[in-house]
């Protein structure tokens, strides 16, 4: 199943760094959402866009994460010749990755 069934995302940007959220809909799948959206696997999964380090924030009273990329945005804003310098569709495609279910597992 894709991310987006399980988690809805927010992205903000400054520079050259992106960060990008994992809120999910319902807090019983945050420990599922735990193990399978690991800093390697967004990495892996964004690297056509992701060029340095990903780090990875867990916000388990709220079940959601929050990963800051570094080297994300092209150069930044004001700076890329992407289309979407700001990032918002990084998130979009993020919320792409392919995860099993809770009841897959």
């Amino acid at each position: 199943m894709k991310l987006r069934e399980l988690a809805h995302s927010r992205t903000g940007d400054k520079g050259n760094t992106l960060n990008v959220s994992v809120i999910c809909y319902d807090e019983r799948d945050y420990a599922h959402l735990l193990r399978e959206v690991t800093p390697e696997r967004v990495k892996a999964h964004l690297r056509d866009v992701v060029r340095g380090e990903v780090t990875r924030y867990e916000l388990p009273l709220i079940g959601a994460m929050n990963f800051v990329m570094k080297d994300a945005l092209g150069g930044g804003v004001t700076r890329s010749l992407a289309m979407d310098a700001h990032g918002k569709s990084v998130s979009s495609a993020l919320m792409d990755l392919e995860v099993p279910g809770v009841d897959e597992v």
